[in-house]
């Protein structure tokens, strides 16, 4: 059972017919919910859900990167430009896994690596370019990001951003790894107690009580 929701992928060009890909938001921050873009990552049944630029764009638009708008602009600039959409789909997918490295690296109590931060700091720092200081409500500013139809990258700014916020945080020691073996999302562990295990109880709570349930079962048969 995957846990985005809905086996078909998004479409791949304008009019393909398919519903866009629903996914699973249960991370608590924009650069965990991105992590989590691949389903049962350490087992040989690994799942890739950002199977095509749409996809891409369908993630950020339900995660909040994107509004509608700049998601429907994207979608028309990368039917013109498919070879480009394709090569930034390639582009998120490294950033992903350099992103789940570095973080799960902290579930585990390690420090950074260094390797990955290297590769992380030149994303970090292309990302930071588009970001200005406007005016906000009433007296204040707020940061807002420049406004480029033609950057098919566009959504993974907010990513890079998140990251480097959480990396910084006192959230980063509530960061946890799913317990599940089929499992490696990340996710915010906001329980009073610090003692959530799981990505998402409805999903891989269930699977380790079925599991738990069988084994329990077979000792008693024995």
């Amino acid at each position: 059972m995957s846990k985005a929701w809905g086996r078909e992928g998004a479409a791949q060009r304008k009019g393909a017919g398919r519903p866009p890909r629903r996914f699973e938001l249960s991370g608590g921050a924009l650069c965990l919910d991105f992590v989590n873009t691949v389903d049962k990552r350490p087992t040989p049944e690994r799942q890739e859900l950002l199977t095509g630029y749409a996809d891409l764009v369908a993630w950020a638009l339900q995660a909040g990167a994107l509004t509608t708008r700049q998601a429907a602009a994207l979608e028309s600039e990368a039917s013109r430009r498919p070879q480009e959409a394709q090569a930034i789909l390639a582009r998120a997918r490294a950033i992903r896994e350099t992103l789940f490295a570095i973080l799960s690296a902290t579930t585990a109590g390690r420090r950074l690596p260094a390797r990955e931060l290297d590769r992380l700091n030149p994303a970090i720092a292309a990302s930071f370019e588009r970001l200005r200081l406007s005016s906000g409500p009433g007296s204040g500013g707020r940061w807002a990001w420049v406004e480029d139809p033609a950057a098919l990258d566009r959504m993974l700014w907010p990513v890079i951003r998140s990251t480097a916020e959480l990396l910084t945080s006192p959230e980063l020691s509530r960061v946890r790894q799913c317990a599940s073996e089929a499992c490696d999302w990340l996710f915010i562990d906001h329980s009073k107690n610090r003692s959530r295990r799981w990505c998402e109880m409805t999903v891989c709570g269930n699977r380790d009580k079925v599991r738990r349930h069988r084994e329990r079962l077979r000792r008693r048969q024995r």
